[in-house]
């Protein structure tokens, strides 16, 4: 299924297609007169005195060919509350057979800059499927044409939203496909085709990451056939040579457990193991796209952990590429272990203004915080909050979590400098962050999201139908646009 969007200047006459026009919170129709018929406004005025004026939209069909869908526009909407009506939108036209509607951008009150930008957008981000593997896929196509001559998109809004849309499409994909198919061979090359869209890409490889001294990640997939990986993508946009921002992810393409080996139960989702790194790939991809005026660097370790002859063993001891040596008592606990390496990295080479990562790291985030908003961890107030800002805007929740010295004692190992896991029992988000925060050696702010409920949704939210979200594309776009363009 797929949507068009079309834009033209007002036609005149009487509109035979499906109308999509804009009302007050009571769904008044006094300034929508000039849109529709006579007898078509007795009509839908005489059917709302019986309907439930509560509602987002309400949709009146007038025939087997013309439906009129009026949307209302409540009081002191902010823009998340507009992306949702565009996804409401959304469900009621998602049926059918190929169908055609009109939205009168003219319909929209002035007032409302940008109204329909976030309303096509969430339409967009709503309509998104996974059904690449499917033998029988639905041809049904929508056409939207907004038409009028005020309110439409800017140019400059529509290459921004376009960007935006297929930046989180791009990390739902990669987060949507099985483990056969995205192993670390295949993200490494899909990685590498984003070269067209202006990023500077490096693929250190195996043999490069054994001279670098990256053991706590090659540790992690030395059990699989498949390759391990580190991939830098780079964008310069800024005019000078001001420091990168710098965003990080774990890219577990499947997580087994290892010998720690998880529940057969629910295993199949952990193909979703490798999401944070998939939101940085998204981002990534979207900052080039709509030529962020930033110097930015995405780093992920792409890694697969099985279970083999070769497989890493509890008790073993690596050397992190830090120096520090680290004993892993659980080689489930192996999210934590990719992103040391990639934090040392990408703060020693990059010297960023700050450095975010992301991760589905610990299933104790999702009993604390649940699918309403990702942890957040961080040794620094200020980007916290501005992390927490953005997030309230796009509707990506983040709830800031504690980090405190006092928790380090319980990842202090008596045979190395730190083990992966605090057997002792509790705080395993935190500790598991503690445990990150070790690996950033020179004070460089920095913050660890841990998504491990917000990456893959089973009955969908309000801008998805279910399955990957690509959460955290749209919070650190805006975090971007709010504080460093």
């Amino acid at each position: 299924m797929a949507i068009k969007i079309n834009y033209t200047k007002n036609k005149s006459g009487n509109f035979s297609a499906n109308l999509v026009l804009f009302s007050d919170e009571k769904f008044s129709l006094n300034n929508l007169k000039k849109y529709i018929s006579d007898s078509e406004f007795a009509y839908i005025n005489d059917l709302l005195k019986t309907s439930d004026l509560k509602k987002n939209l309400l949709v009146f069909e007038l025939n087997s060919k013309k439906k009129i869908v009026l949307v209302s526009i409540k009081n002191s909407l902010k823009t998340s509350d507009i992306e949702n009506l565009g996804a409401d939108f959304y469900k009621q036209i998602n049926y059918g057979k190929n169908s055609e509607y009109l939205i009168i951008s003219d319909s929209v009150p002035s007032k409302y800059d940008n109204f329909l930008s976030y309303f096509l957008h969430g339409l967009k981000l709503k309509s998104y499927e996974f059904n690449k593997y499917k033998t029988k896929k639905e041809t049904r196509n929508i056409s939207i044409n907004v038409i009028g001559n005020k309110n439409k998109p800017s140019s400059q809004n529509q290459i921004k939203f376009k960007a935006l849309e297929e930046g989180t499409f791009f990390a739902r994909d990669l987060v949507s496909e099985p483990g056969n198919i995205l192993h670390p061979d295949e993200y490494a090359k899909r990685i590498s085709s984003l070269r067209k869209d202006g990023l500077k890409i490096n693929v250190y490889d195996e043999q490069k990451l054994k001279k670098l001294g990256m053991h706590a990640l090659l540790g992690v997939g030395q059990g699989s056939i498949r390759g391990s990986y580190l991939v830098t993508m780079e964008w310069n946009g800024a005019k000078n040579n001001s420091k990168p921002l710098a965003f990080v992810g774990k890219g577990v393409c499947f997580d087994t457990g290892g010998y720690s080996l998880k529940p057969a139960k629910f295993m199949e989702d952990m193909t979703y193991d490798m999401a944070g790194s998939a939101t940085v790939v998204g981002l990534m991809k979207n900052f080039a796209m709509r030529k962020a005026k930033i110097n930015a660097v995405g780093v992920v370790g792409l890694v697969e952990n099985m279970v083999s002859g070769n497989a890493q063993r509890p008790g073993d001891i690596v050397k992190s590429y830090s120096g520090k040596t680290i004993e892993i008592l659980n080689t489930d606990a192996e999210g934590r272990l990719v992103l040391a390496d990639a934090l040392t990295f990408t703060e020693k080479k990059f010297k960023p203004k700050f450095i975010i990562d992301l991760a589905t790291l610990t299933g104790a985030i999702i009993v604390c915080l649940g699918s309403e908003y990702a942890g957040l961890f961080s040794n620094d107030d200020k980007l916290s909050k501005q992390i927490f800002n953005a997030g309230e805007k796009v509707d990506e929740k983040v709830w800031r979590m504690p980090l405190h010295k006092n928790y380090d004692k319980l990842m202090n190992s008596k045979n190395a400098d730190v083990q992966n896991i605090n057997y002792v029992g509790g705080a395993g988000s935190t500790t598991a962050a503690q445990f990150l925060q070790r690996f950033i050696l020179n004070k460089t702010p920095w913050a660890h999201l841990d998504i491990a409920g917000m990456a893959f949704s089973k009955y969908g939210g309000a801008l998805n139908s279910g399955g990957a979200t690509g959460f955290g594309v749209r919070l650190l776009n805006q975090l971007v646009e709010e504080n460093y363009e």
